[in-house]
């Protein structure tokens, strides 16, 4: 049957509103946080029969993930919306640039949360109770820029709970793994969310919102980068070491503590010119660098 042009536009038009949509959310870095909390439900389900959590528990898992950091990304853009269109780096985003309407957008969000609790429900019931609770930390971190310097950490908090949330889908409890997990992700996120902040000190300053780099300089909010970045190596040792892992997976630690080396070697005070690098490539790099060699480790136990 034949599609006439309207319907040709219209499905172009839906297409194109998708397109715009997975771009606002920066859909592709999802593989930020994902492989940690996969690599959590290989932990978790180590004792389980061929060491792996049921596949209804990872689909959920992977649904609850992809949804409430779509729900988080859309509702801060809803949030952040004047700010960006008076920020040059950020005025093209699809709201200040009129690709998406507040609206379009607040649906969006709703429907992703909605999904996140639903995941949830299938999944298990302490993970359906804390749900709203991960929500009201995975949302309220759009507004913490507006009066603390310690945003970089409820962020790194508000994804380091897909790590403890993926721990929980497969024990149904919570554990001391599952809490250093959490803090490795938090202090990773956190850490490499200061670099990230460097290239708005002066938009900062001048709109009176609140990071690291503007209360502390950049060269003392790089250094504080970098020690959180040591402890969050100490505590994948530490991870290590309680879950009886392998010398593979040390390995793993080791590839991940150069990644990040490298990443702190190409920003400066004086020279971000290569953020974007450190910020997007690299730090996709070392969360799938870790769960590959998690899952080698695995393998290598038998």
């Amino acid at each position: 049957m034949a599609i006439s042009r309207g319907n040709e536009g219209t499905i172009s038009g839906g297409f194109n509103q998708i397109r715009v949509i997975l771009e606002m959310i920066k859909f592709e870095h999802s593989i930020f946080a994902l492989p940690f909390a996969m690599i959590s439900l290989v932990l978790a389900g180590k004792n389980m029969p061929h060491d792996i959590p049921p596949g209804r528990v990872i689909f959920w898992v992977i649904v609850a993930m992809v949804a409430a950091r779509s729900a988080a990304m859309a509702f801060n853009r809803i949030v952040d919306a004047s700010y960006d269109a008076g920020n040059p780096r950020t005025s093209n985003r699809a709201i200040p640039a009129g690709l998406l309407s507040v609206g379009q957008v607040a649906i969006f969000t709703i429907v992703s949360s909605l999904l996140f609790i639903l995941a949830a429900w299938r999944i298990n019931m302490l993970c359906f109770i804390l749900s709203p609770l991960a929500l009201v930390a995975l949302l309220g971190y759009s507004y913490t820029k507006r009066f603390t310097s310690l945003s970089h950490f409820a962020l790194g908090f508000a994804i380091g709970l897909a790590p403890l949330g993926a721990w929980i889908a497969v024990m149904g409890t919570i554990s001391i793994p599952s809490l250093l997990l959490g803090a490795t992700v938090m202090l990773w996120i956190g850490g490499f969310d200061i670099i990230y902040a460097l290239q708005d000190v002066d938009f900062d300053t001048k709109c009176g919102l609140h990071s690291l780099p503007c209360k502390l300089g950049k060269g003392v909010a790089l250094n504080l980068s970098r020690l959180m970045h040591a402890v969050m190596l100490l505590l994948l040792v530490w991870i290590g070491y309680l879950c009886g892992l392998h010398f593979v997976y040390y390995l793993g630690v080791l590839t991940v503590g150069g990644l990040i080396y490298y990443e702190h070697s190409l920003v400066s005070p004086a020279d971000i010119s290569k953020l974007n690098l450190a910020f997007f490539t690299l730090n996709g790099w070392i969360s799938v660098s870790l769960f590959a060699f998690v899952i080698l480790d695995r393998l290598f136990k038998h």
